[in-house]
């Protein structure tokens, strides 16, 4: 299984956090980078995401270029531990590739535990993405079982 996490694009400040929405920036960051994943994902690729609509409109501007589906997963939640998310994903018994739309701290753990093997906060994973490869920034760790630390997560600075 490959699975790309994608924190969600800039969202509003304010209450309550599961009904805060995109900025325009951040419909342009979602769009910016979905263009750049459909042009990359398999075609059976598919896209779960956090039921908070700032994730559902980040996986939405996938789906509208992908004309792919959302299936939103209640594991992918702000509040989601690291065991949850593999768990609902299927990490260990799962085929094919993913993209799991949700937020930090919990996609940048999940990234440290399949990276590192180490549960660790890991809010640079924000801006982290495989190596050699030009996309834009926005918020995707892209991790495959059989990647080694050195070769799947290089981190750079946010290009905005």
């Amino acid at each position: 299984m490959d699975i790309v996490l994608w924190r969600h694009a800039e969202a509003e400040s304010g209450e309550p956090d599961e009904g805060r929405k995109l900025t325009p920036k951040g419909e342009k960051q979602a769009r910016r980078v979905a263009e750049w994943l459909h042009n990359r994902l398999p075609d059976t690729a598919k896209i779960l995401s956090s039921p908070a609509k700032r994730a559902q409109q980040t996986a939405q501007a996938l789906a509208e270029v992908s004309h792919r589906k959302i299936k939103t997963l209640d594991a992918l939640a702000p509040d989601a531990t690291v065991d949850q998310i593999l768990d609902a994903v299927g990490w260990t018994a799962g085929k094919g590739t993913l993209v799991a739309v949700g937020h930090q701290p919990a996609l940048g753990r999940v990234a440290s535990r399949l990276l590192a093997g180490k549960e660790r906060d890991c809010s640079q994973a924000r801006n982290a993405t495989g190596p050699s490869r030009r996309e834009p920034s926005s918020g995707s760790v892209i991790a495959s079982p059989t990647m080694t630390p050195s070769r799947s997560c290089a981190r750079r600075s946010a290009r905005n």
